[in-house]
């Protein structure tokens, strides 16, 4: 068994070696293809390679159905590994390396003989590449920037990748019986949207001490025992530290002060001494302070000048009554759009916006004037069929310009429009942000997409100035997207208290492009807490009759009120 998004990478690989071993070019653009076919595809990859239907498919040739149906079937690639030999495991860091494709580092490796990231950086210090083809001082210095964010980046998880770990400890913890309780404390406490370690705070009894190290180190490497800290760096992909408590009252006191963060904790004046406590109630009560939930514990809270906006937020996923900016087999998804409404109904959502990509994302098989016209006449019976409240909605790009890239006939067709910058990254600040403006002053846009463009550890925001872009949405009514999207969680949440000062409202959007991604949500609900945002703020949480107003609050959309 195989997942689709698994097979995708394994045919993207196998045509990036092919590309760094120069092999013939229709070979490599054979498996770029079936990597987009196998992506387009609704069906179980499973049962179309048991079937033996994958064949039929148009896209995939006889050499990539062998490798494809190889994986199925025993979790391997001959291929892949064949094309792996004789190059040395520390290259394949480099391949992580933004603006270095395959042809680029085989040049390196095969002409430098530089075969690690660590070596590439001394070449790039040293400008001993000046003299190489296509590595000037110019992309020497680029090189070295990806370099370093690269390093800082090997510290660090994603928010589900942490998931995973913590996942890991806590089956440790739960297989031991001298722990009577236990709590995780520190940045996932505070749901950071990357992690740099894991921290836990455990009771037990004080002289069961021993015994509790005893059971560790039959599962773990201890790297160090001090004053009731455990901290185990290399067992798991993040350092691991364990606070040992023997009391209840010692309990709540440690998860206090561990939950930090050091900044919101020095601001509170917090002293161990001064503020022990029965609750964390009691503890922010002997500060003077108005109890801060987990999450919200940063220095940023701080910058929160209205005092209605200090309170926690009690959103939930089970508010979320609208699903939006999701993608379907017409664009880069890879399910129908009657597979992700009726995955997405079953979790609860009740109206629902398909938002594919619009013409000018080729590379996402964005939608032509012909398809657009096609995808509504299945919308409608789709709709008819089930009596869904499902409309049409697209994700369009916004041009250099800031144009979207409709004209207008067109983009009034739609009932919902996101809109985002997928290109040209590269712009001023000063251009980049009045772009985006230009963009939001559409009458047609309702919510910005991914507002800053990031990838959390894999590629930095744009250059823009957040502030003028968020007071631009305030003024023209456009809801700025939560991107629920772990690789994205992007509207940054230090950026939400000042949106929320402005009277902005959110959008908490997964991006799915697939029946899995719509759990992606709660990503995004988590982000939306962190800021303090309240239920009456995300147009998701809207009864649909409200949704329909927000629609309608500058154009007139024809939407059945249902």
């Amino acid at each position: 068994m195989a997942e689709k998004k698994e097979i995708i990478t394994l045919l993207d690989e196998i045509a990036d070696l092919l590309e760094f071993r120069s092999e013939n070019p229709f070979k490599i653009s054979a498996f770029r293809n079936g990597a987009n076919t196998i992506r387009k595809i609704s069906e179980d990859i499973n049962e179309l390679v048991n079937s033996g239907k994958l064949k039929e498919v148009k896209g995939i040739g006889k050499g990539i159905y062998t490798v494809v149906e190889e994986y199925c079937s025993h979790g391997f690639s001959t291929a892949l590994e064949e094309l792996k030999i004789d190059i040395p495991d520390s290259l394949f860091e480099i391949f992580q390396i933004r603006g270095l494709g395959p042809k680029k580092i085989a040049q390196l490796f095969n002409q430098e003989n530089i075969r690690s990231v660590e070596e590439l950086k001394t070449a790039c210090t040293d400008n001993r590449l000046s003299s190489v083809k296509g590595f000037g001082e110019k992309i020497q210095k680029k090189i070295l920037d990806e370099i370093k964010q690269l390093e800082v980046n090997r510290n660090f998880l994603l928010i589900h990748f942490a998931e995973r770990e913590a996942e890991k400890i806590k089956d440790l913890l739960s297989g031991i019986s001298v722990i009577k309780k236990y709590e995780f404390t520190g940045e996932v406490r505070r749901t950071r949207e990357v992690f740099s370690s894991l921290e836990v705070v455990v009771l037990i009894e004080a002289y069961k001490t021993e015994e509790l190290i005893s059971a560790l180190k039959d599962k773990i490497i201890i790297d160090e025992i001090d004053e009731g800290t455990i901290k185990s760096n290399s067992t798991f992909n993040l350092p691991l530290t364990m606070y040992i408590v023997h009391s209840e009252n010692h309990f709540i006191n440690r998860l206090f002060e561990t939950t930090g963060s050091k900044e919101f904790l020095r601001h509170l004046n917090y002293s161990h001494e001064k503020h022990d406590g029965n609750s964390e109630e009691e503890i922010f009560d002997k500060m003077n302070s108005i109890k801060v939930a987990p999450e919200m514990r940063e220095e940023e809270f701080f910058s929160i000048t209205k005092a209605e906006l200090k309170k926690s937020s009690n959103l939930t996923g089970e508010q979320l009554k609208g699903f939006f900016h999701f993608h379907t087999t017409y664009s880069d998804g890879m399910n129908s759009i009657e597979e992700m409404v009726s995955a997405a109904k079953n979790l609860g959502y009740d109206y629902f916006a398909v938002c594919d990509h619009s013409k000018t994302a080729a590379y996402a098989n964005g939608l032509s004037a012909q398809r657009i016209l096609q995808q509504k006449n299945e919308i409608e019976e789709i709709t008819s069929k089930h009596n869904w409240k499902l409309l049409q909605g697209i994700e369009s790009d916004i041009l250099t310009n800031g144009d979207l890239d409709y004209p207008t006939e067109i983009l009034q067709a739609f009932q919902f429009v996101v809109a985002s910058v997928h290109s040209n990254f590269s712009l001023s600040e000063d251009d980049m942000t009045k772009r985006i403006i230009r963009a939001i002053e559409n009458p047609f846009t309702d919510v910005l997409g991914h507002p800053t463009g990031r990838l959390l550890l894999h590629r930095a925001p744009y250059k823009h100035t957040i502030k003028k872009i968020i007071d631009a949405c305030s003024r023209n009514k456009v809801a700025i997207e939560i991107n629920a999207h772990p690789n994205r969680l992007d509207l940054d949440w230090r950026n939400i208290f000042y949106a929320r000062e402005q009277g902005c409202l959110f959008s908490i959007n997964a991006d799915a492009h697939s029946i899995e991604n719509i759990l992606l949500a709660r990503y995004g609900i988590t982000v939306a807490r962190k800021g303090g945002i309240q239920p009456e703020e995300v147009i998701n949480c809207f009864s649909y009759k409200d949704f329909i107003k927000f629609l309608n609050r500058k154009v007139t959309r024809k939407v059945e009120d249902k």
